[in-house]
């Protein structure tokens, strides 16, 4: 069984739980499955909105696709979450890479 094919069937068990689809995102972009990366962070963000860990990746994958602007809004939605959760570190990270994508 794969690591993509146990986080899927750890999600099946554990729907509301953020992290296990967190880490099948990352295993997608990871071994260059951007668009199936995309899918997954998109199902993180609506369900897990102040999950701030995913917003930097999903950014990244949308980069990786070649779009710009979706990078830039989920950047920018990843400030508001951390803003919201009080994460002052991964506020600086999305900030830096917003301000990389905006030039």
């Amino acid at each position: 069984m794969s690591r993509a094919e146990a986080l899927r069937a750890f999600i099946a068990t554990h729907p509301n739980d953020p992290f296990p689809r967190y880490a099948l995102a990352l295993e997608y972009k990871n071994g260059n499955r951007f668009e199936e990366a995309r899918e997954e962070f998109a199902v993180l963000m609506r369900a897990h909105a102040d999950y701030v860990a995913t917003y930097l990746h999903a950014g990244n994958t949308h980069l990786a696709l070649g779009d710009r602007a979706a990078a830039r809004e989920t950047f920018a939605r990843g400030i508001e979450a951390s803003v919201r959760k009080g994460d002052t570190h991964a506020r600086g990270e999305l900030e830096s890479a917003l301000a990389v994508v905006a030039e």
